[in-house]
Order: C-alpha cells, then sequence, then structure tokens
C-alpha cells in the first residue's frame, strides 16, 4: 500500500465510500483504460486497508468477548 500512503490514515468509512465510488466509476465503464488501472490500483489498496481495519476490529471484539 506504500503507492497510496494516504490511504493508511483514512477511517474505515471514508475508506469504504471511496472503494465504493471507484466500482461505480469502473461498473459505469465511463473511464479510459489508463485511468481504469489506476483507479482499479488505488481500490485495491483501499480493500486491502478496509480488510485489515475489519480484522483488528474483529481481533478486538474477540478479546472483549473472551474476558
Amino acid at each position: 500500500m506504500t503507492k497510496f500512503p494516504e490511504i493508511a490514515a483514512l477511517p474505515f468509512e471514508k475508506a469504504l465510500a471511496q472503494l465504493e465510488e471507484i466500482v461505480s466509476k469502473l461498473e459505469s465503464g465511463k473511464v479510459d483504460l489508463e485511468q481504469s488501472i489506476a483507479i482499479y490500483e488505488k481500490g485495491q489498496a483501499l480493500k486491502e486497508h478496509c480488510e485489515k481495519q475489519l480484522k483488528d476490529a474483529e481481533a478486538r471484539i474477540e478479546k472483549i468477548t473472551l474476558k
């Protein structure tokens, strides 16, 4: 995710909103090939960021419920 260092600071909700926006753009088919590739790469980084945050939250909840 080093190509998009700004993503690391995003809260889950904002990262997810950006990811949804990217998906909409790609699904619309109105983006040229080069831009599609660039936003796909950013989308992948956002997806990984969201997955990590969810995994971290799950681990925190697990700790709480095991107490």
